[in-house]
C-alpha cells in the first residue's frame, strides 16, 4: 500500500470539505491491494462491526516480530478505514502497534467526530483486534 499514515493526514489537511475528505477514504479503500477470497470466513473476519470487514495478519519470527495486515470490507466506507488502520499499524514491530493511540490518529483526523456511532464501534472493534494479534506475537510459543 502506498499511503502512509502521515501521507493521509497531510491530504485531511488539505482537503476543507467532509464531502471530499469521505470521497478521499473511498479511494484509499478502492487503493487497497486485492484481498485473498480464502480468507473471508469467520476467523478472518473482525466481530462487532455492521459491515463485513476481514482482517488477515502476517507475522515475522522472533520476539518482537513485524506485522503486516491485509483487509477488506463489503463496505465503500469501510473498507476505506481499513486502509487508514492498515497505513496506520501494517509493517510495524507488534511492540509499536500495542502502543500506538489510533484513537488519538483517528482525533487528530477529524473521524471521531464525523464517523456513524456504529462505524465507530467497528473501527474501535478492528483496532481491538490488530492490538490483540500484536499481543499475541508477543507471547512466547
Amino acid at each position: 500500500m502506498t499511503a502512509t499514515i502521515q501521507s493521509i493526514r497531510d491530504d485531511f489537511a488539505f482537503l476543507d470539505e467532509w464531502e471530499d475528505r469521505y470521497r478521499y477514504v473511498i479511494e484509499l479503500g478502492e487503493a487497497l491491494p486485492p484481498y485473498p477470497d480464502s480468507a473471508r470466513d469467520d476467523a478472518h473476519k473482525v466481530q462487532g462491526c455492521v459491515s463485513q470487514v476481514w482482517l488477515l495478519t502476517d507475522r515475522a519470527e522472533g520476539v518482537d516480530p513485524v506485522i503486516n495486515f491485509q483487509g477488506d470490507s463489503d463496505a465503500h466506507i469501510v473498507r476505506g478505514l481499513v486502509a487508514i488502520m492498515l497505513a496506520l499499524f501494517s509493517g510495524r514491530r507488534a511492540s509499536e502497534i500495542i502502543t500506538t493511540d489510533a484513537e488519538a490518529v483517528l482525533r487528530s483526523l477529524g473521524l471521531d467526530e464525523h464517523l456513524t456511532p456504529q462505524r465507530a464501534n467497528g473501527l474501535r472493534s478492528m483496532i481491538k483486534r490488530i492490538k490483540r494479534d500484536a499481543e499475541a506475537a508477543l507471547q512466547p510459543a
